[in-house]
């Protein structure tokens, strides 16, 4: 028996943030959208293993997707927040050397963050001690504008307003086989209740999945189907105080930004993630990593109580670049990259994609046009 076919105008492939914050913007704009995700729920995958982090805009390259989206994306986010009562905190982050020559890196990233439009303030002396008392810091740059958020609670939301505007989503429909040609789209979708979509639009969120997905989709040309690396980050939590009240990040190391201190919106310290070059998809947290983790937080916070720290949950990264290789930017493949109408490819999502979501919607929303 031949699965039902049925016709929508636009299919949001992935509920996580991102393909959300699309679905939500599309439907308000007055698309007739359907969310296929192919877990039980949403938000599983890189929406509920990040460090929910609001980011201001500060390490990226100038002019780039992720630079230019996370600073744009920061605004409409604490906007956002604020309007549909999103659990939130603009709590600052401190970015620290804990040696003299780390300096150096400290105005290098100042000086990035400044052409990103992000004011830092460069912070030593006696005002540094009184700030950060318990860590063993010689300067440090503060960034008023980071904050947390409630990812879960966030998409909680964006479900609702997408709802609300008659968008639907299906759970357990997985894209089996997708087909473009002559302006429109075909997916198989698997699952208890198989089928065949037929969209003037799809867009394609389904972050780890993304390429994959790309990789076998007919009719996207060659120089669409991107390759793609797999880096792990694990994160451990810490029972007692934590050294600070807001976040604080070492100076950047290769692949990510260094194991790092953030909070939930309870207060609850963790610290997290380091970087592991993976084969594929393993959640594992291994509790000898967190010798690592001691080794690098005794830099800059030397009474770490290593007793105190406990394995928490781990989350991968999906990279358009390798080890030792220069960190790639987003990837965002409208027709104008590929050459095939209505179809948008999002790759390489990863941090700051949670900060980025709704600039990320307006942008693939632009695509469409």
């Amino acid at each position: 028996m031949s699965a039902e076919s049925l016709e929508v105008q636009t299919v949001v492939i992935g509920a996580g943030v991102v393909g959300l914050a699309i679905a939500r913007s599309l439907a308000l704009a007055g698309h007739e959208v359907v969310i296929v995700e192919q877990g039980p729920r949403f938000g599983e995958g890189l929406s509920s293993r990040n460090s929910e982090v609001i980011h201001a805009g500060i390490y990226y390259p100038e002019d780039s997707l992720k630079a230019r989206l996370c600073v744009r994306g920061r605004k409409l986010l604490y906007d956002y927040c604020g309007e549909h009562r999103v659990n939130h905190r603009k709590c600052g982050k401190w970015i620290v050397a804990s040696s003299p020559d780390q300096v150096v890196s400290l105005e290098r990233i100042a000086r990035k963050a400044e052409a990103n439009g992000v004011a830092l303030k460069l912070v030593d002396g006696p005002d540094l001690a009184q700030a950060l008392p318990r860590l063993s810091i010689c300067s440090a740059l503060w960034s008023p504008e980071t904050g947390i958020v409630d990812s879960h609670g966030l998409m909680v939301s964006l479900l609702g307003e997408l709802e609300d505007v008659g968008g639907r989503i299906a759970f357990g429909t997985p894209v089996l086989e997708a087909e473009s040609c002559s302006g429109s789209h075909r997916l198989l979708i698997g699952g208890d209740t198989p089928c065949e979509l037929r969209a003037e639009n799809v867009i394609n969120a389904a972050g780890l999945g993304a390429v994959n997905l790309a990789k076998h989709w007919q009719g996207l040309p060659d120089h669409g189907k991107p390759r793609q690396w797999l880096a792990r980050g694990v994160y451990f939590s810490y029972r007692g105080t934590p050294p600070a009240d807001c976040l604080v990040y070492p100076v950047p190391e290769p692949g990510g930004l260094g194991v790092h201190l953030t909070l939930d919106l309870a207060g609850q310290a963790r610290f997290g993630p380091d970087v592991e070059w993976i084969d594929e998809i393993d959640y594992h947290v291994d509790p000898g990593r967190g010798r690592r983790f001691v080794e690098g937080l005794r830099r800059w916070w030397p009474e770490v109580d290593e007793s105190r720290l406990e394995p928490a949950y781990a989350g991968i990264r999906p990279k358009l670049s390798g080890p030792g290789e220069p960190a790639a930017d987003f990837r965002i493949d409208g027709p104008e990259a590929h050459g095939v109408a209505g179809l948008v490819n999002l790759f390489g999502i990863e941090s700051p994609g949670l900060t980025s979501c709704l600039a990320i919607a307006e942008y693939v929303k632009s695509r469409l046009s």
